[in-house]
């Protein structure tokens, strides 16, 4: 098929039903599925695999090499899930050989010049606010939300379902759950709304609130909370992700001040 004025390499693989504009980019190597639409001057790089239904808006750049001074040019990847919308001028780098790709899921949202760096793993229905740009090898769980102009430390990993305010800097692990902010980064609540829409039931609410009531509010340190946790709440997928999450915790977790739960 034939892209009015963009540039299309004859090997890269363009699935059904794909409106390309006028001035984009696609080089060899790329696979692009069914019923996309790429705006006008975006760039899709080579070894980017992007699935059907995603809307890559003008000017987004996905697959240029990392910005880091250890890749040598090691063939690595970035993977786009299905129904994902990259905005204006966002840009998502490939992969190092640390761990070969950057992969985002499906039914993703990252707005206007937000930056996913080399080896981030994003999961599915994850927000990245406008300009919130995210260091190498940082691991987002499902349903996440970053607002605007965050920003995040490499390694760190953001558990599913939770709520970060716009602007934070985030060096530590934040939990999933919760809703965090102020400055520094601060433990501020369960994200219970969000919960609900997602249909949580009230008693997964409780059991979620009562988990981080030991971990914030008892004076306890981690280990004690998660002891506690384990021994006085019955076992719950929620409280079993909390225990994980936290007990896995490389960096630690963010801190916390008293909330009304």
């Amino acid at each position: 098929m034939e892209y009015k004025l963009a540039s299309v390499h004859p090997e890269a693989k363009i699935g059904k039903n794909v409106v390309i504009e006028p001035f984009v980019t696609i080089e060899k190597n790329v696979e692009i599925g069914d019923n996309c639409w790429i705006g006008a001057n975006a760039v899709i790089k080579e070894f980017t695999k992007i699935g059907a239904n995603c809307r890559i808006f003008h000017g987004a750049v996905i697959g240029a090499i990392p910005q880091d001074l250890k890749f040598v040019g090691e063939e690595t990847t970035v993977i786009i899930g299905d129904n994902t919308t990259v905005r204006e001028c966002a840009t998502i780098n490939r992969g190092t050989a640390a761990k070969g790709s950057t992969q985002i899921g499906s039914n993703c949202l990252l707005m206007a010049y937000s930056h996913v760096a080399h080896d981030c793993r994003i999961k599915n229905f994850v927000i990245v606010g406008n300009a919130t740009q995210i260091a190498g090898e940082v691991d987002i769980d499902d349903h996440a939300i970053l607002s605007g102009g965050c920003l995040v430390h490499q390694f760190t990993r953001i558990g599913a379902h939770a709520m970060i305010q716009g602007g934070s800097k985030i060096g530590k692990d934040v939990p999933p759950y919760i809703r965090a902010g102020r400055d520094p980064l601060n433990f501020a609540g369960v994200n219970s709304i969000g919960l609900r829409r997602r249909e949580f039931s009230n008693d997964q609410i409780y059991t979620i609130q009562d988990a981080y009531r030991y971990i914030y509010q008892k004076g306890l340190n981690t280990s004690q909370a998660l002891e506690a946790i384990k021994s006085e709440m019955p076992e719950s997928k929620e409280r079993d992700e909390i225990l994980n999450f936290i007990g896995g915790s490389k960096r630690g977790i963010i801190s916390g001040e008293y909330v009304e739960m």
